[in-house]
């Protein structure tokens, strides 16, 4: 998995998960979001994520 260089807003760690799940950026970003208002590390998850997963290396998507 890769943060993604395309789908970003903050650090690309939604749109690299949408990428590996095959689903859209936005529904994950909503998820994500509903997911946060209850009680929990959930921005602490993300802030690990974003040190912890490396961004999308240059020329990593193929044209299709």
């Amino acid at each position: 998995m890769y943060r993604s260089r395309e789908h970003r807003i903050i650090a690309g760690v939604c749109g690299g998960l949408a990428d590996k799940m095959g689903l859209p950026p936005t529904l994950v970003r909503i998820l994500w979001l509903l997911l946060s208002l209850i009680p929990g590390p959930l921005w602490v998850v993300y802030v690990v994520m974003w040190i912890l997963v490396p961004e999308e290396p240059k020329g990593y998507r193929t044209a299709a």
